[in-house]
């Protein structure tokens, strides 16, 4: 499992795409499968750009990995989870439950500013500058503890500037799992 990290902006879902596609690899995304929810709260919070509770994001998560190994994909990128110590407690004991490992941890690393820039151009109800900047604050104050448990748990976390086209990026991204044996 690759675990990929990076503010609302910073490309993880465009990455993590273009990544599955050129390797047949299986993308989920959290945030994603949560924006297709039917449930009238999950939408209320992610219009304020609250985070979802822990309970409803393992449940998409453990159906979303499910699926995803019935169909036998050879590798599963993971965009947007966990977001807390708390869930990256709960993903380490998930992956020695099912007795899987995480490969590597790649943070996408994207000014602010940049961030700013690119989300103008995007549509989705949540990215307005208020909850932008929430976003942002939580993001800071809440995944560099993430990381810091992955680090300590011994899985190798990788830091790519996320800055360039998108092809220059996923040049980055891709020769960052060539070296580490993943692809």
């Amino acid at each position: 499992m690759i675990l990929l990290f990076g503010p609302t902006g910073a490309g993880k879902s465009m990455q993590g795409q273009m990544m599955a596609v050129r390797q047949g690899w299986k993308w989920l995304s959290t945030g994603e499968m949560l924006r297709a929810s039917d449930d009238p709260e999950v939408i209320e919070l992610l219009k304020k750009g609250e985070l979802i509770g822990d309970d409803l994001t393992y449940e998409v998560f453990e159906d979303a990995i499910s699926d995803a190994k019935r169909s036998n994909f050879p590798q599963i990128i993971v965009d947007g989870f966990p977001r807390t110590k708390e869930q990256a407690e709960w993903l380490s004991d998930y992956m020695e439950r099912t007795n899987e490992t995480i490969d590597i941890v790649i943070a996408l690393e994207v000014p602010e500013s940049e961030i700013m820039k690119r989300l103008e151009k995007r549509a989705r109800m949540e990215d307005n500058p208020e909850v932008i900047a929430k976003r942002m604050n939580i993001y800071r104050q809440k995944m560099y503890p993430v990381l810091g448990t992955f680090a300590e748990d011994g899985v190798r976390v990788v830091h790519i500037e996320g800055i360039g086209t998108a092809g220059e990026v996923h040049d980055k991204l891709y020769a960052e799992l060539e070296s580490n044996g993943i692809v």
